[in-house]
């Protein structure tokens, strides 16, 4: 790293930041190592890893949850700076292609195989079906455009204008959080009043109070800000609760510098230090600043109509209510080990608490003989923040999943893995991959207090190679972007982890705007 020299601006650039000096030149370094792969032995599954709640338990770990529940244990994290130009990538292609948008010719092409005019036909086809239909309608109105009229024509291009840029509702210019997604008789509804809503019937306490944390980009705080003033009122009526929310922007402090094809820094036309948002790793800092006690983490757009919500609201219940269960358990562990008096029977409880239920065991060649020895090596594996992450059927969905991970060690640990997180060079971890029988939905609940009731610090839990490399591009010239370790993947590589079976109409994500089309995100 001495071969590296910053120039006195460089070094201001990077202090205002947050940043040091050092953590820049690892990050220089960090990109001219290999890839960096996860070992994978086994894909988690029912029976092997994966627990699936027995039916006649459920009603148990309810009451545990309500109880929770009622003494305001809960918190509902939402990742939710995420922008909505990724739904509209299709759209926005066609939007900006010199190609002419008429039905006819996108029909012939798309006749012919082409996937990117099929999505465009089926969106067109829809139109009428998104949410947002009304207001796109009436924002064309205002300027005499007859919106019926151009769809029956086919004229596609003006239709996509209003759509997605500023000359209406800019749809690809806003976060995904403030795009409407479900029609009610009364209005339609945007994946954040989805969010209050779901927080109203498992995250409020017995006076009424839902507590919510949402992440955002610095840019959109004002619109979201705006939206939720409007709204919050009639959910609150509506439900009989009150809302406690609060917001962060991930912080300068987690971007990353980026570099050239040949590991150097990379500069813009004003010759200053390139860095790019961390990824959402970096919300580890949000969480950690959270300062909660049990936390609800789910995705922005994994929402659905009310029509489908009771099977969202039971499985929460559960989720929160097993991490209690299993987390005064671990207390009771942790409370009696250190008192350092206990019995070999109570130790020999434990450790059996520990490989069972919370899937710990010494790595190999560790023989744990003596007492004194098991009893620090609960210590150390119990005294961790805790999460329990339902998972689903995997049915194609692309993304992660649950594995048995190797450690450095030798010792295997549950978790969630990314496939850039693979290495597909090999077939056999190619072949583990491919075996796996379930996806990461991100439906998470977290205990991030300790026995004592302080907070973890968990930036202390990091896998801090566990980051993504990936190509990119600035000012017509290649770079390399470096991501944080991921939120559910080295964000939390040392966690306690739970893997719940839970089903699969609690996972309905839209990525795509044509997602909005299906089923479960259309009236009943």
């Amino acid at each position: 790293m001495e071969g590296i020299i910053f120039s006195p601006d460089d070094l201001r650039q990077i202090k205002k930041r947050g940043i040091t000096e050092k953590t820049v030149k690892a990050q220089i370094e960090t990109f001219k190592k290999s890839r960096f792969c996860l070992r994978l032995c086994s894909p988690s599954t029912p029976g092997n890893g994966i627990i699936s709640i027995p039916e006649k338990e459920i009603d148990g770990i309810l009451l545990n949850h309500q109880k929770s529940a009622d003494e305001g244990r809960f918190v509902k994290f939402v990742p939710a700076s995420g922008a909505a130009s990724r739904m509209f990538k299709t759209l926005l292609w066609f939007r900006n292609s010199n190609d002419q948008l008429d039905r006819e010719k996108i029909i012939l092409r798309a006749q012919k195989g082409d996937n990117e005019a099929k999505k465009l036909v089926r969106f067109m086809e829809g139109i009428r079906n998104f949410a947002f239909f009304k207001d796109l309608k009436k924002v064309m109105d205002q300027d005499g455009l007859k919106t019926d009229d151009l769809i029956a024509k086919g004229t596609f291009r003006l239709i996509l204008d209003y759509l997605l840029t500023p000359r209406g509702l800019n749809y690809a210019g806003l976060p995904k959080g403030l795009l409407k997604f479900h029609h009610y008789p009364e209005h339609s509804r945007t994946p954040l009043e989805e969010h209050l809503v779901e927080a109203a019937h498992y995250a409020r306490d017995g006076e009424g109070i839902c507590r919510i944390h949402f992440t955002l980009s610095s840019e959109d705080r004002k619109g979201v800000t705006r939206l939720l003033e409007r709204t919050t009122p009639l959910y609150e009526k509506k439900y009989n609760v009150r809302f406690e929310m609060d917001f962060s922007v991930q912080k300068e402090s987690t971007d990353t510098l980026a570099v050239d094809m040949d590991n150097n820094p990379f500069r813009d036309k004003k010759g200053e230090l390139l860095f790019r948002p961390g990824g959402h790793g970096a919300l580890i800092e949000n969480l950690n600043e959270t300062k909660g006690d049990i936390v609800y983490i789910k995705n922005i757009d994994n929402v659905v109509p009310d029509r489908l919500k009771l099977s969202t609201f039971l499985w929460k219940k559960i989720l929160g209510g097993y991490l209690t269960k299993t987390q005064q358990k671990i207390f009771t562990c942790l409370k009696r080990l250190k008192k350092g008096e206990e019995e070999a029977e109570f130790v020999e409880e434990c450790l059996k608490f520990a490989r069972d239920q919370l899937f710990i065991v010494p790595p190999p060649g560790k023989q744990l003989e003596a007492t004194e020895e098991k009893i620090e090596f609960l210590i150390k594996k119990l005294n961790r923040p805790l999460r329990v992450c339902g998972m689903v059927k995997n049915e194609g969905e692309p993304g992660g999943g649950p594995f048995w991970v190797k450690g450095k060690d030798g010792s295997l640990s549950p978790q969630i893995v990314e496939h850039a997180q693979v290495d597909l060079d090999s077939r056999e971890q190619q072949d583990i991959w491919k075996a796996a029988t379930h996806f990461n939905p991100v439906d998470i609940v977290c205990g991030i207090r300790n026995y004592q009731g302080r907070n973890f610090d968990l930036r202390h839990y990091v896998d801090r190679e566990a980051v993504f490399i990936s190509k990119k591009s600035k000012d017509g010239r290649d770079l390399k972007a470096l991501e944080l370790p991921g939120l559910w993947n080295g964000a939390m590589a040392d966690w306690i982890t739970i893997f719940v079976e839970v089903p699969i109409i609690t996972f309905n994500p839209v990525k795509t705007i044509n997602d909005l089309l299906r089923k479960e995100h259309q009236p009943g």
